[in-house]
């Protein structure tokens, strides 16, 4: 299940962070890694609908909320979709920061779909340059 593999900390170094603090639930702050760059963050679990939406805060340039919504659409796939909100308009590096933004995201739901439909689970690390 997509949403499980987000929530649940066992999971969710096989294919975003390397590891989470605990399972996500709504109104806990979770601490997050990221071994391969030697850091670490926390965010802000807002709210959860149980394989529908989690929502959350984190410090991002600035604090932003993200919205991840899943969509069962058949039997056998899902529709994820991404919102962050937060951004200045007005930064000069705005551009800059949200094509980053854009290709990690990009990155984390391709890592995601080659662990939960094919076992895939070193796709995270590849990104380190």
């Amino acid at each position: 299940m997509k949403y499980e593999a987000i929530v649940d900390p066992s999971q969710i170094g096989n294919f975003w962070f390397s590891s989470s603090s605990e399972r996500w639930e709504e109104g806990k702050t979770i601490t997050l890694r990221y071994d391969e760059y030697e850091a670490e963050g926390k965010i802000k679990v807002i709210k959860i609908e149980e394989n529908k939406k989690i929502v959350f805060k984190w410090d991002y340039f600035g604090e932003h909320l993200v919205t991840i919504m899943l969509s069962e659409m058949d039997y056998s796939s899902t529709l994820i979709v991404v919102n962050e909100e937060g951004f200045n308009e007005n930064d000069e590096n705005i551009v800059s920061q949200l094509i980053g933004n854009k290709e990690g995201w990009v990155y984390m739901l391709t890592c995601l779909k080659g662990y939960l439909e094919f076992g895939i689970n070193k796709l995270r690390a590849a990104l380190v340059h």
